[in-house]
């Protein structure tokens, strides 16, 4: 049985980016109660979609891989921020969510998320107090962060203070990557923050976590898992932590996690994969683990679709589209055109036309000989990298493989 979220009531009008909207308010239930059409319903370009059928398959995937595995999945909730997504994923299975900073941790709680893993190292004294009081007050809340210094256990022991029989704040000393991000660059330091949390009042030493996406070879990732577990080994022998969490995953070397700490009975491993959810047509098209596993990269594909206008064909090789930084990511690579739409409502494929530029609002598209490219003409666009992209629209229709809207999801950013 999942949570079962409480989504904010969220309305359309006249602000909702990419609706062209002259009634009155409705709910975003009764906007997709309508069944409109993309192409003949109250939209106007650009616009941003979800396509439903690319968003079951990826959430799917995902959910029989960690299950296949013997892995618990928290996925990250910062790809998304919507939680009629996050609902989709812990109805498939997903043991909790994961959260990047303080304010998401307290969105999913507003959303009552029960579980919830913050990779992150959390300082701010406040917020540790906000969590302590939400543990002692909801038995069934459950929360795990890091600490990588002795000031973020003081910090951590700071919030947890002044609660005689309150729950302890449970800790995970991260371990990190020389030239990397956060986390204890050796096993010493790991040991020293274990230390640290175990003699401190309040909290409790949960395990390990980590982050394994800036390696870029398979031999890298296998050796940090193994440090990985070694830690966990050390805090079990040394501090009598039964089956420590090991947390890790980004969305590039999955597999290997599940190679490496999937099904094992001495720690509880905990995925935190995110990006798979609208997975892309760029960067993770191009690294996902499933080019490396039976089910081949075609296991997930890219449920995010940008929709724009061509505008301008000012000259031969040239197109001009009205989408441009305010509506694509573009931290990861351009744009990705897919197919273009007629005015009759044929299509073809946009075989190599190519986003060269973006300004505010325009995208400089490269025009290959052969393809014709007309104004009015619409421009079916992948993203590269889901993370920076629902960021850009505060609502966007769902979208069956007939193009008619079957729902419709708010973000929270």
């Amino acid at each position: 049985m999942s949570d079962r979220l409480t989504v904010p009531q969220e309305h359309v009008d006249w602000r909702t980016k990419g609706l062209w909207w002259t009634g009155e308010p409705i709910s975003l239930e009764e906007f997709a109660a309508r069944r409109d059409h993309l192409f003949t319903g109250p939209f106007t370009w650009p616009l941003m979609v979800l396509r439903a059928s690319a968003l079951e398959r990826n959430i799917a995937a995902l959910s029989g891989f960690t299950e296949r595995h013997r892995l618990l999945f928290a996925p990250h909730g910062k790809t998304s921020m919507a939680p009629a997504l996050i609902q989709r994923q812990l109805d498939a299975g997903a043991w909790g969510v994961t959260a990047a900073t303080a304010n998401q941790v307290l969105d999913f709680r507003r959303f009552g998320v029960r579980r919830i893993l913050l990779a992150n190292e959390l300082l701010d004294v406040r917020v540790l107090r906000w969590v302590a009081a939400e543990l002692d007050r909801d038995p069934d809340f459950e929360f795990l962060f890091c600490a990588d210094s002795a000031e973020g256990v003081a910090a951590a022991a700071r919030g947890a203070a002044d609660r005689p029989g309150g729950r302890p704040l449970r800790v995970m000393v991260e371990r990190g990557i020389p030239g990397g991000r956060t986390g204890c660059r050796t096993r010493e330091q790991v040991l020293a923050a274990a230390r640290a949390v175990a003699d401190a009042p309040g909290l409790e030493l949960a395990g390990v976590a980590g982050y394994e996406g800036p390696l870029g070879d398979a031999d890298g990732v296998r050796g940090f898992l193994r440090e990985l577990l070694g830690d966990a080994e050390a805090l079990a022998a040394g501090y009598g932590v039964d089956r420590p969490v090991l947390s890790v995953g980004g969305s590039a070397w999955f597999d290997l996690v599940a190679e490496e700490v999937g099904g094992r009975g001495d720690v509880v491993p905990i995925l935190r994969s995110g990006a798979y959810v609208a997975h892309d047509d760029g960067l993770y098209q191009r690294t996902t683990p499933y080019r490396r596993l039976p089910e081949g990269p075609g296991a997930l594909s890219g449920a995010l679709e940008l929709w724009a206008q061509v505008i301008s064909v000012p000259e031969d090789g040239l197109a001009i589209a009205a989408l441009g930084r305010r509506e694509a990511n573009y931290d990861q690579g351009f744009p990705v055109p897919r197919r273009l739409r007629r005015a009759d409502g044929s299509t073809v494929a946009a075989r190599g036309l190519e986003v060269t530029d973006l300004n505010d609002h325009h995208a400089y598209l490269s025009v290959p000989p052969g393809l014709e490219v007309s104004p009015g003409d619409l421009v079916s666009f992948g993203i590269s990298h889901p993370c920076t992209a629902f960021d850009r629209w505060q609502v966007i229709p769902v979208v069956d493989d007939r193009d008619t809207v079957v729902d419709a999801v708010a973000t929270y950013f």
